[in-house]
């Protein structure tokens, strides 16, 4: 997921989907209390015992020979792939990398905002506007209720890019643990990790509040990716509380990419199978189209 710091080149490609083999039931989520400080609130829990329909989307990727000839990390270097192969623990950015959506516009659209939230977005992404101001912003463009989120859910289940779920079984088969780090929200990126069969305590990402009635209060300001700067201290902190050796970032976004700094991420892989980000992915340490060159590379 892009973060609304700063302003970079986007190519969109454009997604085509269909159905795939649907598990039985659809999302459910209880409601459980918590306090905040300023005032009482409640969360969604996902129940364990239910299982999630997912969709794999079928995305049109860029050719390789279409890529800008600038663009010389498309092949892996020795040392990237001994870090690749060698790394303890992969991270990975939801929106746009493990999902083809961005989840904040999916749900504004949802709620009949969608419009007015993509054109703040727009505006937001050409200037200095702190991620958590973005996100205050977009978010009181439509409020989303604790039951127009629940309905969400039910009604628009994940769609995950496609050779994600393969990449990471190949992963955990090769004993690396798997995080999701996200800028979006956790009521929406549970039924990814349940699916991909991911822990919820691999998830770093927001949270959104909720009052005893189900209207929206804001979100959890405590999460580390609810400010700008989100991902890279989330990522260091996991690094500490595991001493990994090695780490590995994947993502498509400028936050993605900040995660790789001292104490941080050893590596970044920029995924550009659904946006490519002209400045993020001349920066990356390897630039991928497909999971499957990642599922490969392990071999």
């Amino acid at each position: 997921m892009e973060g609304l710091m700063g302003s970079s080149q986007i190519t969109q490609i454009p997604t085509h989907c269909r159905q795939s083999d649907l598990l039985p039931s659809v999302p459910a989520f209880s409601l459980r209390f918590a306090r905040a400080s300023y005032r009482s609130h409640f969360r969604m829990k996902n129940h364990t015992n239910k299982s999630f329909s997912p969709i794999v989307a079928s995305v049109q990727r860029l050719e390789e020979t279409s890529v800008p000839s600038r663009y010389n990390n498309t092949q892996p270097s020795k040392g990237v792939l001994e870090l690749w192969r060698n790394a303890n623990a992969v991270c990975f950015d939801v929106d746009s990398t493990v999902c083809v959506d961005e989840g904040i516009d999916e749900l504004a659209e949802f709620c009949g905002a969608g419009k007015a939230v993509a054109e703040w977005t727009a505006r937001a992404m050409s200037g200095s506007v702190p991620f958590e101001d973005a996100l205050a912003a977009r978010l009181s463009l439509f409020n989303p209720s604790l039951s127009q989120v629940q309905e969400f859910l039910e009604k628009r289940p994940p769609r995950l890019s496609p050779g994600i779920d393969e990449l990471v079984k190949k992963l955990k088969a090769n004993n690396k643990d798997v995080f999701l780090i996200s800028g979006g929200f956790r009521q929406m990126i549970n039924p990814v990790s349940s699916i991909l069969g991911i822990p919820p305590k691999n998830i770093f990402a927001n949270q959104l509040l909720f009052g005893s009635s189900g209207e929206f209060l804001g979100f959890d300001k405590s999460e580390p990716t609810s400010r700008s700067g989100g991902k890279a201290k989330a990522v260091e902190q996991l690094r500490k509380a595991h001493n990994y050796k090695a780490l590995v970032m994947i993502g498509d976004g400028a936050t993605d990419l900040e995660a790789r700094k001292h104490g941080g991420a050893d590596l970044f892989v920029c995924y550009a199978g659904v946006q490519l980000r002209a400045a993020v992915a001349g920066d990356a340490d390897w630039l991928v189209f497909n999971f499957k060159d990642l599922i490969s590379s392990l071999d």
